[in-house]
């Protein structure tokens, strides 16, 4: 299962930098959501993919018993899929602003700064 992710985590972030690396702005964005769901695609696969219990510790046991999940991924996955909605709907409202006062999708014409 492991190897098949890390193959499904290259073709992410390739895929993301493929769009990135194109002249429309709308496939700028879309790179940019492909690329934070690779980042958050390879914290969880680094962090070990198994199953296991919640990390609660009964009473009067100094640890919990049996094999658990470790809560600090998932954690950080939840932290990065709330910044990246925030920076993709920025990322949205200024394509629309872009569009409005340029009207193009081309990064190229969007150099000129006197429009």
């Amino acid at each position: 299962m492991e190897p098949l992710m890390a193959v499904s985590i290259g073709i992410l972030f390739a895929t993301a930098i493929y769009m990135m690396l194109r002249r429309s702005i709308v496939k700028l964005v879309i790179g940019l959501m492909l690329l934070s769901n690779a980042a958050n695609l390879l914290i969880f696969v680094t962090a070990g993919m198994t199953r296991g219990a919640p990390p609660l510790v009964p009473p009067g046991m100094t640890a919990p018993e049996g094999a658990v999940a470790d809560p600090l991924p998932q954690a950080l996955v939840l932290t990065a899929i709330v910044i990246a909605f925030g920076v993709l709907s920025f990322a949205v409202v200024l394509v629309r602003r872009a569009w409005e006062i340029v009207r193009a999708d081309d990064l190229d014409k969007m150099k000129d700064t006197d429009t």
